[in-house]
């Protein structure tokens, strides 16, 4: 998943932004409405985290312009306005979700999990395809009943293209649902991961679509 995070406390983003990378988050982080008004429309993120009383140009008005351009990605307001009134003016706005600071970092983890979940069509808690089985908020996949253990990038890579098993992922689609800002994949890093799946949960998992991407398969 890729978040953009919009926070102009830099104690406050840096706690953020490592506890998402945790939850197996690529975070872009900026400082301030108007690095995010432009940072908004260029990349393909899964959701944004937004505080309100930011430099430049406020949350508010950011989210206002977003929603006045037609762009859909989940926004969770992030913010010390805890009056009835500033929540209400926020979800009329177009916010998704309302948390206020300060706040429980596991809470916040959460609610991104419902808010991509929902946004993506999915009702249920666990992704599943094939026999496998990917459990967001413990980080458990199973195959048939069994545990698997994966690597970070194993994970990410299964993860995105479990959420969007309908369709065909480009490779750069998956890199841009893997990476932030400053981390660069490798030539054939998406390639090398793919093979590694296919390694643990069959050969027939994951289709290579030639000249255009990958695509979940029947399975082993």
């Amino acid at each position: 998943m890729r978040i953009l995070l919009v926070e102009d406390d830099a104690q406050l983003g840096d706690g953020i932004r490592a506890g998402l990378k945790l939850d197996d988050c690529s975070v872009d982080w900026v400082r301030d409405g108007e690095a995010a008004r432009l940072a908004l429309p260029v990349h393909a993120y899964d959701a944004c985290v937004l505080d309100l009383g930011l430099p430049k140009r406020d949350g508010l008005s950011v989210l206002k312009e977003l929603r006045g351009q037609g762009n859909r990605v989940p926004v969770l307001i992030l913010t010390a306005r805890d009056s009835g009134a500033d929540k209400i003016a926020g979800l009329d706005a177009g916010a998704d979700d309302y948390l206020t600071k300060p706040f429980d970092l596991p809470e916040l983890q959460a609610r991104l999990r419902a808010l991509i979940r929902r946004a993506g069509g999915a009702a249920a808690p666990t992704l599943e395809h094939g026999g496998v089985v990917l459990e967001p908020a413990s980080k458990r996949v199973t195959r048939d009943g069994q545990p698997v253990v994966l690597s970070a990038l194993e994970y990410a890579l299964l993860y995105d293209l479990l959420r969007h098993k309908q369709h065909l992922r480009t490779r750069s689609q998956i890199e841009e649902s893997l990476y932030a800002w400053g981390e660069e994949a490798g030539s054939n890093t998406v390639e090398v991961y793919v093979h590694r799946l296919r390694k643990k949960f069959g050969a027939e998992f994951i289709r290579t679509v030639r000249g255009m991407g990958y695509r979940l398969g029947d399975g082993a």
